[in-house]
């Protein structure tokens, strides 16, 4: 599938690199990355530090499809926002891991953590809590605990994280954030919100001589889109539409 976003209002694809050691924080060092970063995609033009030693380029968001790129101490992040599809996302991704090594001193052995995530926002007005059960289902063990008369769910926010190879060095997580609860009654009054799914797939530890922070990269979206496609649109993006659909 070239992309996601089709089955959410929004959809974006992020990677994340976590080092063990702090990144180099000095202006040349952090500018000249960004500049390498501007170079390949233009249109990178907001350059600015939202909190102390976290640097960030973005491109206008205006037009509701973006991208942006962080350095922070121990963190490098690239994201994609509704890209048209996933080789656009992936293309940046791939430029700043090749860059790392290089304008940021980011080494094999520094590698805490690698990952790739997909996120999606469903816009909805209601119990998101409620929602997520309705669309997904509840243990059986809660189904009945769930079903008092009168009762809505206040907190459901289902997360399972598995193992994808013998090692246990890499995971894929799904986890949910409901943002609007039973607290807040149905009425004209309620403003939308979103509620937020994200798949995440993970490496963790140093990489070894042989492997390259790319390589690792295209690896962990072999695992992506295998999940993607024989799971997650089918039994949570899709049911979570047409739950929203019907109300």
């Amino acid at each position: 599938m070239d992309s996601y976003g089709s089955f959410s209002d929004d959809f974006y694809s992020n990677v994340t690199l976590q080092t063990e050691m702090d990144l180099p924080t000095g202006r040349d060092a952090v500018l000249h990355f960004f500049e390498q970063l501007q170079k390949r995609f233009p249109r990178l033009a907001h350059f600015y530090e939202r909190e102390r030693g976290e640097f960030i380029l973005e491109e206008d968001k205006d037009q509701g499809t973006y991208r942006w790129v962080a350095a922070e101490l121990r963190r490098i992040s690239s994201s994609m926002v509704n890209p048209g599809s996933i080789q656009e996302a992936m293309e940046q991704h791939r430029q700043v891991l090749e860059l790392a090594p290089y304008m940021l001193s980011v080494s094999r052995l520094d590698c805490e953590a690698l990952s790739l995530m997909y996120g999606f926002d469903f816009a909805y007005r209601g119990n998101h809590n409620q929602l997520l059960c309705d669309a997904l289902g509840l243990p059986a063990a809660f189904e009945s605990f769930s079903q008092r008369p009168g009762s809505q769910v206040m907190c459901y926010e289902p997360v399972i994280q598995i193992s994808l190879d013998e090692t246990f060095r890499t995971h894929a997580r799904i986890n949910f954030e409901p943002r609007n609860g039973s607290l807040q009654t149905k009425g004209p009054e309620i403003a939308e919100d979103l509620l937020s799914v994200y798949v995440t797939v993970r490496r963790f530890d140093s990489l070894s001589p042989e492997e390259t922070f790319v390589g690792e990269l295209d690896r962990l979206e072999v695992h992506m889109r295998e999940l993607m496609d024989s799971y997650v649109v089918e039994n949570i993006l899709k049911p979570l539409q047409s739950c929203i659909a019907i109300r």
